[in-house]
């Protein structure tokens, strides 16, 4: 063998083993996710802190911390927003009896509820107005999951998981009708369709599919690039389903070991110990900057090749809440001035017949 040919093999032996990362595309925001995050910063800028924000506006850590900064305060329930605040609804969204409470307190709302959810939340309403019974697959005490059960508590089932399809009684087995999380995996959610189907063969599917698709779209990336990869790292929190998910679709499709991350300064050096291929892709609550961040950390240690991994484009934008457009502080402001005056109308309307009884029941009329 010549020299040349020698040193061909010596670059190829070096290209085969070069450190690189393979980065999921698409990755991170939705536009779900995007259009919550923006209401709450338009809501900051338009009225002024504080804003109330129920629930984690989006499952991510970074998210929430930087809009507390700005003046976001996020609470549990609705009953801790001070009466005649802004409170903005989370885009998992909210049961009906949410929208009352903020009502009956006299809270001015913008719903940020992602319109993918919404559209979910409208079915569950048609099928019980229908009389079905409603199977929602979804994961029990999930945001989302909750905001569904809402809308016709006496008509809908949770199933999670097929293992939970043993467990479901119905009323009336030709009118079942099954709808989903949109977070979950298409695998997921159709082997429980299959358990499903064996146990109602009559069961009806929802007229489109309700699996969202920023979910489906970041999981067939991840599926595409898991063989290559020695390690997968998946940014996102720990409270966000789809971004759970993905490491559990990456380590099914062939990573060799896979890991959630908040930060970068999360990540284990010794995750990367003889590890040539890195798989790097996000959650759809996850923000561009902390990918980045993870870009960084990887390109000092070796990790400069960067090699994105396409598999669709995506091109949904959702319009911002059209409560935006409206002057909420003047009407949450008006609403409490208004109950205000009327409670107070009635405590002197009380005061005076009660004056007047205790007149007349001490002889008013004598001298």
């Amino acid at each position: 063998m010549n020299s040349t040919s020698q040193r061909d093999l010596s670059a190829a032996s070096d290209t085969q083993y070069q450190r690189r990362v393979l980065l999921a595309a698409p990755r991170g925001y939705c536009a779900g996710v995007d259009r919550a995050v923006i209401a709450v910063e338009k809501a900051l800028e338009q009225y002024g802190a504080p804003i109330y924000v129920r629930k984690q506006i989006v499952h991510n850590k970074y998210v929430v911390q930087t809009l507390e900064k700005k003046g976001a305060i996020f609470v549990d329930e609705t009953e801790e927003v001070p009466e005649g605040s802004i409170v903005v609804f989370s885009a998992h969204g909210v049961a009906p009896s949410v929208h009352d409470e903020a009502k009956a307190s006299k809270l001015a709302t913008i719903d940020a509820t992602c319109p993918l959810v919404t559209k979910v939340h409208n079915e569950a309403v048609r099928f019980a107005e229908e009389n079905y019974d409603i199977l929602l697959i979804g994961q029990a005490g999930h945001d989302e999951v909750v905001g569904t059960m809402g809308e016709a508590p006496d008509r809908i089932h949770l199933v999670d998981g097929a293992e939970d399809v043993a467990n479901v009684q119905v009323r009336d087995e030709s009118k079942v009708v099954w709808l989903s999380q949109t977070t979950l995996s298409v695998d997921e959610t159709m082997a429980t369709v299959g358990e499903l189907k064996k146990r109602f063969p009559l069961l009806v599917s929802p007229p489109s599919d309700d699996i969202c698709y920023a979910a489906q779209n970041r999981q067939v990336a991840v599926k595409k690039m898991a063989s290559e990869t020695d390690l997968l790292i998946v940014v996102g929190s720990k409270n966000s389903h789809n971004s759970g998910r993905l490491v559990k679709v990456g380590l099914e499709y062939g990573a060799k070991a896979a890991h959630l991350v908040d930060f970068a300064d999360e990540i284990d050096e010794a995750w990367l110990e003889g590890v040539t291929t890195v798989g790097l892709t996000s959650g759809a609550s996850v923000p561009e900057i902390l990918v980045d961040g993870v870009l960084g950390f990887l390109a000092e240690r070796g990790y400069a090749d960067v090699e994105t991994v396409k598999t669709a484009e995506e091109h949904h934008i959702f319009s911002l809440p059209r409560e935006l457009r409206r002057d909420l502080r003047g009407e949450a402001g008006q609403a409490t001035l208004t109950r205000s005056t009327t409670e107070g109308q009635t405590d002197a309307a009380a005061a005076t017949v009660t004056s007047r009884t205790r007149t007349g029941s001490h002889g008013g009329n004598s001298p």
